[in-house]
């Protein structure tokens, strides 16, 4: 038997029917890493957002993901692409809105990716530094575990779905338990409904809690990434994005009134501002109302949960660098698939690259990881992810207009994408106004990374716009890639 007959030839497909709901989601929750979110984001975001009020914010943040996920899981029924955003952008408002999205969610899921490079090995450094007195820098962590995720993200998709199973769970039992504990014990005044009153929601500055609420849901759109790999698709990335969203903000939403509960609406703000560090805050929760073992638990489970965000973005960025050199936007050699796993190998070997390239840059430049490698990138990937939903609804509206033949009703076709674009819009307008707040850092260094957007929205349209000139044909089949 020959070689070429024994062994399978490199292909441009993914591993077709590799992923259940179930292990969508887990892609999905894993992304949005909601430990990480809890201990580390929503405690900064109290302080200087509306303080005890804000699980109010994260039920309208979560109404209006819900309005735009109507619209968005209803193209993915006929629009299946591991391109996500793009092929939406493509296939509603045209390629050269394809290959303006396509660029802005590369750089979004990729510096995303990065900027927890800079939060794990932050957090890891200082944890093994003050448990274990080692001391290695944090960058070294930080390439300790891109190399593994390099490993998974090269193999099987199902590989990396089997390992974000377990720590997901593991995250969400963790901060149950302390959940169920703070209410059972009645809190510092028992168990009330005080977040939920006008006094605290319009307190303190509502607009900023709001950024981020919508920064805390951002994970929960990648599930159209995982369609040409799931289960029956049509069915499954409906299902998994209204699991998702819905999961993620009524967990949130529970949790953050917990933590209000448990100190009291009236001193969670002074409480915090008391902290030294304000990622603590949790951990303070947990000695009170369970005891010291759980804290080392969720302390090791804030790690564990930053290292599966990482695993997600990483296969985000892949599947990104894969549908788009597929189409011809970028080297079609991105657009192969590895000859046994099936998996986008050299999406993700790129994106590796580029994460240790950067990495190393803020090492060499002695940057804090945490307070500016994570908060820069995080806070500009939320923006460009903001702008691509507020884009794909524009998109969606397009593409229904343009098939009557689906036979709608108008809430669906007109008024729920209508309704999302608007007011992603109005949030995408508030958080450049408070993007110095969100980053940490002066008004000149916040506009020079807003400024990364429009560059690549013009990258995207000078790559598009070449193709077009290049080959007609495949300008006008860009997102259109079917299963």
């Amino acid at each position: 038997m020959s070689v070429s007959e024994s062994s399978p030839a490199a292909s441009t497909e993914l591993r077709r029917g590799a992923l259940s709901v179930g292990f969508i989601i887990f892609f999905v929750i894993s992304a949005a890493s909601p430990l990480s979110v809890l201990a580390g984001g929503f405690p900064i975001g109290i302080m200087l957002g509306n303080g005890a009020g804000t699980p109010a914010l994260l039920l309208l943040a979560l109404a209006v993901l819900l309005t735009f996920a109507v619209g968005y899981t209803t193209m993915a029924r006929h629009v299946t692409n591991a391109g996500g955003f793009y092929a939406f952008s493509s296939r509603g408002l045209g390629g050269m809105a394809g290959g303006a999205s396509g660029v802005l969610a590369m750089l979004a899921y990729n510096i995303l990716q990065v900027g927890l490079y800079g939060m794990f090995g932050g957090v890891v450094s200082g944890t093994m530094s003050s448990v274990f007195a080692i001391d290695l820098p944090w960058w070294a962590y930080s390439l300790m575990a891109m190399a593994s995720i390099a490993v998974l993200g090269y193999r099987n998709i199902d590989l990396s779905a089997r390992v974000l199973s377990f720590i997901v769970v593991a995250e969400y039992l963790a901060i149950l338990v302390l959940d169920i504990a703070i209410l059972r014990s009645g809190g510092d005044s028992g168990v009330n409904f005080d977040a939920f009153k006008s006094e605290h929601v319009f307190s303190g500055t509502p607009s900023i809690g709001l950024l981020f609420c919508f920064a805390a849901f951002i994970g929960f759109e990648a599930t159209t990434i995982y369609g040409e790999e799931a289960k029956n698709p049509s069915r499954a990335i409906p299902i998994a994005t209204y699991v998702s969203v819905l999961l993620i903000g009524c967990f949130y939403a529970l949790s953050i009134w917990s933590m209000v509960v448990g100190v009291g609406a009236d001193k969670i703000v002074s409480v915090l501002q008391g902290l030294a560090d304000p990622t603590t805050f949790i951990y303070g929760l947990s000695d009170h109302f369970v005891g010291p073992q759980l804290t080392q638990v969720i302390r090791v489970l804030f790690i564990v949960s930053i290292y599966a965000g990482l695993l997600a973005f990483h296969n985000s960025a892949a599947r990104y660098f894969y549908a788009i050199g597929r189409d011809g936007l970028l080297p079609r050699a991105l657009g192969s698939t590895h000859r046994i796993h099936q998996s986008p190998h050299r999406g993700s070997a790129l994106q590796s690259l580029i994460a240790a390239v950067v990495v190393l840059i803020f090492a060499a430049m002695e940057a804090d990881p945490i307070l500016q490698l994570f908060a820069w990138f995080s806070s500009l990937a939320t923006l460009c992810l903001i702008l691509l939903m507020a884009i794909t609804s524009a998109a969606v509206l397009m593409y229904l207009k343009r098939n009557p033949q689906l036979k709608l009703g108008v809430l669906r076709r007109v008024v729920f994408p209508v309704f999302s674009c608007l007011a992603l819009s109005f949030v995408l307008i508030i958080a450049v106004v408070h993007f110095e707040v969100l980053t940490g850092s002066s008004k000149a260094l916040s506009y020079a990374l807003c400024s990364l957007i429009p560059a690549a929205l013009i990258v995207g349209l000078v790559l598009a716009g070449r193709l077009r000139r290049r080959s007609p044909t495949c300008f006008e089949a860009l997102g259109s890639h079917k299963l």
